[in-house]
């Protein structure tokens, strides 16, 4: 067995949004935390920078309040037609994640996360607890994200099927923003998402298979293209992928996954952080009763809709079907506005 150098009650993998607001939900339980990380300093990542509404009170609740651009609803476009559908649950917020990170990091420190900085390689567990990067735990979450370590040790990582898995690629732009809703725009090569982010820039993210250029891409919306001609991008073109990452299960012992490690279909409907902050809530919840079982049926609770609409509009998206979906949004925008609420909540 390696050698122990700490304790703690609950062990955090991996320093992400999800695993911050994991880290700041155990402190709030009253559970000493420890979060370990590779990575130092600000966190950025390739994503839409959109907060759907029901992610904005539950950031509040954790005593986080990020400066962002407020954004009233969703706008499909095709270069054709455009379906629009503002959010009747209130607004969601655009957020660079540089300053959802550092938010969220501050917060931690403020309620007394201790944080390492390693990678984990290897667990062991037993019956009474978990031990990784020579830190002793009663419970580990892992939030290590999408190509998660922690899943892949503890067998729960599951391959993918190949034919829809896609990848994001992302480039901010500094211009006035020309809309207050979250314009995606529908191309023949992929969606890109446009979120105003409230630092004087926009940012554009795109969502693809493999090997579609970024720049091919935004030709491939003119009237997109058009708003940025002859702007310097503000920030590099930063990638993620493949989206798509299945799990046998969501626990294993004492180890619970959490955020996109858990699983993940696709950021086609921008819910990432808001599901992961309700995996978060419901992780800590679980390891405070100490009974995982519990986590895997919430699981399944807060990502039913995500994991059923999200699958369904993949499948739409990437099928011969795909050209009739900003159509379909606009002639039938009841089932449209229905579907954008629901995950919107």
């Amino acid at each position: 067995m390696s050698p122990v150098r700490a304790s703690t009650q609950v062990l955090v993998v991996g320093g992400g949004p999800i695993g911050l607001a994991s880290a700041i939900e155990a402190r709030l339980s009253g559970l000493d935390t420890v979060v370990v990380e590779p990575r130092v300093g600000v966190i950025d990542k390739a994503c839409g920078e959109g907060l759907m509404p029901g992610a904005i009170p539950a950031l509040y609740r954790l005593g986080v309040q990020p400066r962002g651009f407020p954004l009233r609803g969703i706008d499909y476009r095709d270069g054709r037609r455009s379906a629009q559908h503002r959010f009747a649950a209130g607004n969601g917020l655009g957020v660079r994640r540089t300053t959802l990170h550092a938010a969220l990091r501050g917060r931690a420190e403020e309620l007394g996360v201790r944080f390492v900085t390693d990678r984990v390689n290897a667990i062991e567990q037993d019956a009474s607890g978990v031990t990784a990067s020579g830190i002793r735990a009663e419970w580990l979450l892992a939030a290590d994200g999408l190509h998660s370590t922690v899943a892949r040790l503890t067998g729960l990582h599951r391959v993918a099927p190949q034919p829809r898995r896609r990848y994001g690629l992302r480039r901010h732009y500094a211009v006035d923003p020309w809309s207050d809703l979250i314009e995606v725009h529908w191309t023949p090569l992929g969606e890109i998402y446009v979120t105003p982010t409230g630092d004087g820039v926009v940012g554009l993210a795109l969502l693809a298979k493999r090997g579609v250029r970024f720049d091919d891409a935004l030709a491939a919306a003119p009237e997109l293209a058009e708003r940025v001609r002859g702007l310097e991008p503000a920030t590099q073109l930063r990638g993620a992928g493949p989206l798509r990452q299945n799990t046998r299960a969501r626990t294993s012992g004492r180890v619970l996954l959490v955020g996109d490690a858990s699983g993940y279909v696709d950021a086609l409907t921008g819910e990432g952080i808001r599901i992961g902050l309700e995996q978060a809530r419901a992780a800590v919840d679980a390891a405070v009763v100490a009974d995982p079982a519990r986590y895997e049926t919430a699981w399944r609770e807060v990502t039913r809709d995500f994991r059923r609409l999200t699958g369904t509009l993949v499948r739409l998206a990437t099928s011969p079907a795909r050209r009739l979906i900003v159509p379909m949004s606009s002639v039938a925008p009841g089932l449209f506005d229905g579907a954008v609420e629901r995950l919107a909540r």
